[in-house]
């Protein structure tokens, strides 16, 4: 009788133990990832620049200017942790400005998922 009470009380316990719902949780790193990053060229060109270029992204009346954060890459990023629809302009002087379709960022549970841009400036 002693070991039917032992099953009864303690089985349900070594049950719950048994069954792990912890590893279906997300976790999220500390990071703060750039919804858009954007790389430039000139014309035909491949090689990729960003001296003397300027990208602003719109999201209605949001406006960020993107930045580069290393000369090394040459890779502008901007919308830090923020979804939304943006409007790219991107200019260099002795370039025709150009002007995006818009570009929609998303985010999963823990951050934004990075859109990557490619744009070829044409010479004025």
């Amino acid at each position: 009788m002693k070991k039917i009470i032992f099953l009864l009380v303690f089985a349900p316990l070594l049950m719950a133990t048994s069954c792990d719902d912890d590893n279906d949780q997300i976790v999220c790193t500390q990071e703060v990832k750039a919804g858009l990053a954007v790389t430039v060229s000139l014309g035909s060109m491949s090689s990729i620049i960003a001296e003397g270029v300027t990208i602003t992204a719109t999201d209605g009346s949001y406006t960020e200017a993107l930045s580069v954060l290393n000369e090394v890459d040459r890779m502008f990023f901007g919308a830090w942790e923020r979804p939304g629809t943006y409007i790219l302009t991107v200019s260099k002087e002795g370039y025709q400005t150009y002007t995006s379709a818009p570009i929609t960022v998303t985010a999963d549970q823990c951050h934004v998922i990075t859109e990557l841009v490619h744009v070829a400036l044409v010479s004025n």
